[in-house]
């Protein structure tokens, strides 16, 4: 069995290849604002529609690098769901805390905390202010943290997977409702006239709270390992 020791030394790599891909990213991001936003990178919206080629190739990239972080969480940890799964978050979490951040040193954005953003493209646009996505992987990262460093057992009730689960749902329903909203109203080309307006805030805090309260569940009950 792999020592604690050697395993330190596996998450201090993990860590640093989710740092680097969010340089990546990040950098990434930067091309496509000076391509699409020449006039001013720090705004984004209204959103500049992507060439149907280009829109391809980032919904390829989207999923890839769900494809990327997925193949290094099972290698990492290739029998225990749940310590697959913390492995995962835990490297999301760093990889899209990280891309902001680098976002910030290259470009100077995000200007303020409350910036919205196009988080994402599948199945439609995800949209709101980057300090959502940004909460969500600081309790990621602490979470996978805590599970991955510790040595104990560590499982999901049926209730306390429900309760994730469902603010899982609630926080997706916040990032897609402005989305949907446009396409039903007016079609994909209502994206090239949209301007943030008030975010879902009643819809996603209660999502967090479950998802953290999921999570945190699952902490509560570790128990030494046999």
């Amino acid at each position: 069995m792999e020592s604690r020791k050697d395993y330190r030394f596996v998450l201090i790599w993990i860590v640093l290849y989710a740092v680097a891909m969010g340089l990546l990213e990040a950098a990434l991001v930067v091309y496509l604002r000076e391509l699409y936003y020449p006039g001013n990178i720090r705004l984004i919206f209204p959103v500049t529609m992507f060439s149907r080629g280009d829109l391809l190739l980032e919904l390829c990239r989207e999923a890839a690098t769900v494809v990327m972080i997925l193949a290094v969480a099972v290698l990492v940890e290739k029998k225990k769901p749940v310590r697959v799964f913390a492995c995962f978050v835990l490297i999301f979490g760093i990889w899209d805390l990280t891309y902001y951040l680098w976002l910030k040193v290259f470009i100077n954005w995000p200007l303020d905390f409350l910036e919205w953003d196009v988080l994402f493209l599948i199945p439609w646009v995800w949209l709101g202010p980057w300090l959502c996505p940004a909460l969500i992987s600081v309790l990621f990262i602490v979470w996978g943290g805590i599970v991955l460093l510790s040595s104990r057992d560590i499982s999901f009730t049926l209730p306390g997977f429900l309760v994730f689960l469902l603010g899982c749902i609630l926080c997706l329903a916040a990032f897609l409702e402005p989305g949907l909203r446009i396409l039903l109203e007016q079609g994909p080309e209502g994206f090239s006239t949209y301007m943030p307006r008030d975010f879902l805030w009643w819809l996603f805090l209660p999502g967090f709270l479950l998802v953290a309260a999921g999570l945190g569940s699952a902490v509560v009950r570790m128990r030494d390992l046999p």
